[in-house]
Formats: structure tokens, sequence, C-alpha cells
């Protein structure tokens, strides 16, 4: 691999400057093109889609004249094979935005080396490139939240349950829960390929962090690391079905 290509976009020059240095001086990145608006980064995208060399990754402002990165980020988002998308901003407000647009990543500035390089990580996991997870696999969504007002992103990985609370969510890890505003059915289509499973109106589920499940008195119950949670009957049969599925791949011949 000759590494990746990538483009920032900023329309103050000093920060797109800093910004497109940190990235050349990452082993993983191979080329950095800069673009000062929307509309001369889109012109570089469709440059570098006709010479057969697309952008693997734009690394993109917020708050720029003209079109602005969410809605440059939307746009990118339609194309046939879209770049990998990570915002960079001085701006908390927008990481709701980032998350319903599938962003990599969302750095707050002034970018810090480390913050960058994790964000480049991302990209390389996204991709399936080599200086990922050596996986070959993507987390299929992190969600940001707010702590102490420092934007961070939560992983699928890291939860183990999701609460419903109205038009908001409580996603509840090993060390505590966050309250997000993400609806329920939102979270549901974005993580069914991560192993949750729908079990109540009110209950999202990590199948793997099940521990058992047990009916008394026409009552189904889940115990999700020692939380109780309520199935409804419409999910009981199909999540009984599945934890006997994943039983039997697990069991040794």
């Amino acid at each position: 691999m000759t590494g990746l290509r990538v483009l920032a976009v900023d329309d103050e020059i000093p920060a797109l400057e800093d910004l497109a240095y940190l990235l050349r001086d990452d082993p993983r990145i191979g080329e950095v093109a800069q673009a000062r608006d929307g509309a001369a980064a889109l012109r570089v995208l469709d440059r570098a889609i006709a010479d057969g060399r697309p952008i693997d990754a734009v690394f993109l402002d917020i708050r720029m004249r003209g079109l602005d990165g969410v809605v440059l980020g939307r746009l990118l988002s339609q194309f046939a094979n879209p770049p990998r998308v990570v915002f960079v901003t001085a701006y908390e407000e927008h990481a709701v935005d980032a998350f319903e647009i599938k962003a990599e990543d969302y750095l707050l500035k002034p970018v810090r080396p480390e913050r960058l390089a994790e964000a480049v990580r991302r990209v390389c996991v996204s991709a399936e490139l080599p200086d990922g997870d050596g996986t070959g696999r993507t987390d299929p969504g992190t969600i940001p939240v707010e702590l102490g007002g420092v934007t961070r992103f939560v992983a699928s990985t890291e939860v183990r349950y999701v609460e419903a609370q109205g038009d908001y969510a409580r996603l509840h890890t090993a060390g505590g829960s966050h309250l997000v505003r993400i609806p329920l059915a939102t979270l549901e289509e974005r993580w069914s390929s991560a192993g949750f499973v729908r079990v109540h109106r009110s209950h999202l589920v990590a199948v793997k962090h099940i521990d058992e499940l047990h009916i008394d008195s026409g009552r189904c119950v889940v115990r999700v690391c020692g939380t109780e949670i309520p199935v409804s009957r419409r999910h009981t049969r199909e999540l009984r079905d599945l934890l006997v599925r994943r039983a039997r791949k697990g069991r040794p011949e």
C-alpha cells in the first residue's frame, strides 16, 4: 500500500496548513490534497475520481463560507463510493450531525497529534487497510456523548444495552451510562450488524452480553451483566431461537 489519499478542507489558511502538515507527518498517509472551501473540495474529489485515484478520506472543517462542512458531508455520503469523513472543528454542537452522516471521527481544534493519529487509524479500519486494528472489520458505529464539556465517541462495542427515554436513548456501558439525543429505532437499524437486538419497545441489548433468559409466570426476562431487562411477547421466541443458535455454534465438536 502506498498510503491513504486524503483531502484537508478549511477556509482558514493557517488552520488548513497546520492540518495538512500533521497529516503528512503520519506514515499511513501517502498524499494530502488541500481545499479552502466546499466547492473547491468537490472539484478536487471529482478530478481524483476522473484520474482513477479517488480520495480515501476527507478531513473537513464545519463552519466555512459558502458550502459548510455538514452540507458537504451529506453530499459526500451520496457518492457511489463515498470517502470517509472526519470532522475537524472548533465547535462541539455538531457532533450529532457527524453521527447521522456516519463520520469516522469528530476532532476539536486545536487538533492534538495523538487524536489525529486515532482518527487516521479509524479510517484505516473502515477502509480495511493495514495499520487499522488488524481484523479487517469496522465498528458499525460510534456515538458522540458529552462528558464535562468534552465530546467523546462511545463505540457500540462498549455498550451492553440501550434504554429508550422519550426521543433520547441511554447507553449503558461498564463505566456508567450516557444520555444521547438519538431515537432507539435509529440505533436498532445502525447496530443490528453489531449484534444488538430489540427485546422490548424500550430496550435494545447486545446479545454477547446476555447472561441468561428465563420465563416466570409467562413473563420473559433477560439478564445482561447482572441487570434484568423485560422481553416483550412478540420478541420472546425470536430471541430464544437466536440464543439457542448461538449456543449450538459455540458447542465443541
